[in-house]
């Protein structure tokens, strides 16, 4: 079937949400205009239960259908980025140095749209649960929420995520079985040498000299180190040191992240980071310290959640329009910790030719939203009638 008539008729509406969520962007956990807008909105909908305040800012809305029966969650996170934006948009970011550039605004609003609808039509037997998330952007809010209680309080059985994917044609969903985002890791490696004059190098450590052989020998990990079949990105994005031309300085700092979409290889890289900065410092006399954090785990899709999401893509946008063994991404997404609390899904629903994720000119695209709260209304339904 097409994108639902009442998801249609709901476009301006949800579109006028998405903006207005757009032009007032909240950060990591700092979301309470938009938590207070969302609660708002649910309870003009009607919705049964709403409790405010999980995992410190999330919104939890249970729309009750026509009879008992299990529960389902549907997820969508609320936060934007400490990015200015770009564009000149009528309803471009009024707060300077923050903006909705992935998206958040977007899969809020389609959410939205998908609860007011089914909570007119409570087509369905059991509850369905939709969860707006805080700090998915660097703060683990879905694991603040998983903490919080969000699946044994709400009852829910499985978990489902939507995110907008730029590139991907409007009407168009993808997804994947197993590791569809990466776990996105984070490393600081601070080199500590003998500074001096650089006109007497023979008479210092060099800091700067070995942390550009760890850079070097840091491009090994995925070449020489990982299983080509599994996949790892190693990328050094930093690297401080010195303050004039002419001194040597006693320290240099870089960093970098590991994308990797297995735990195996998660564990190869960290331990290789930490062994190649180890042994080129002690080549060379210096001292160094490894920190490596890791952030939220692989985002891994369950096998029979998938099809369940895959069918309901296929019902909206036909089967043509929907990739089912789309390539990962190594981007990460903390919606990987539901994931490990219940079985579920991610999906990518396409956001067309616009700017990249996290670039200053991005904007949700609001063509995308009758095909988003289709998907949901029908994935809802699907799975609480059968």
């Amino acid at each position: 079937m097409p994108i639902l008539n009442r998801a249609a008729e709901l476009q301006h509406e949800v579109t006028e949400w998405r903006r207005h969520l757009h032009a007032n962007p909240e950060i990591l956990y700092e979301v309470d205009e938009t938590a207070a807008f969302v609660a708002e909105k649910l309870r003009e909908f009607g919705v049964d239960e709403i409790v405010t305040g999980i995992g410190r800012t999330g919104v939890v809305g249970v729309i009750r259908g026509q009879g008992a029966g299990r529960a389902i969650g549907l997820r969508a996170d609320m936060d934007a980025l400490p990015i200015q934006e770009i564009g000149g948009k009528a309803w471009a970011s009024k707060t300077p140095g923050k903006m909705h550039a992935c998206g958040h605004d977007g899969h809020t609003a389609m959410l939205l749209g998908a609860a007011k609808h089914l909570a007119e039509t409570r087509n369905f037997r059991g509850s369905v649960v939709v969860v707006f998330q805080p700090a998915e952007e660097g703060g683990a809010g879905a694991l603040a929420m998983v903490q919080d209680g969000l699946m044994e309080r709400f009852g829910i059985e499985e978990v489902y995520g939507m995110h907008n994917m730029p590139g991907m044609s409007v009407g168009t969903f993808a997804i994947r079985k197993g590791g569809i985002m990466a776990a996105p890791d984070k490393f600081t490696v601070t080199v500590k040498g003998r500074g001096g004059h650089a006109a007497e190098p023979h008479h210092t450590i060099d800091p700067i000299a070995v942390g550009a052989q760890i850079v070097g020998n840091l491009q090994l990990i995925a070449s020489r180190n990982a299983n080509p079949l599994r996949s790892v990105v190693v990328s050094v994005t930093r690297f401080h040191a010195g303050t004039t031309h002419n001194i040597i300085p006693e320290e240099a700092v870089l960093g970098g992240t590991v994308r990797s979409l297995d735990e195996t290889v998660r564990d190869l890289a960290e331990n290789r980071i930490r062994e190649v900065a180890k042994g080129v410092a002690a080549a060379h006399g210096a001292d160094v310290t490894v920190e490596y954090e890791r952030a939220c785990p692989v985002t891994v899709n369950h096998p029979d959640e998938t099809q369940h999401a895959a069918r309901a893509a296929i019902d909206v946008a036909g089967p043509q329009n929907v990739d089912t063994e789309v390539d990962p991404s190594m981007a990460g997404e903390d919606f990987a910790f539901m994931l490990q609390a219940r079985p579920g899904a991610y999906i990518m629903i396409g956001n067309g030719k616009t700017a990249g994720l996290h670039h200053p000119a991005y904007d949700f695209n609001d063509e995308a939203i009758a095909y988003g709260v289709s998907y949901w209304v029908r994935l809802a339904e699907q799975r609480l009638t059968e």
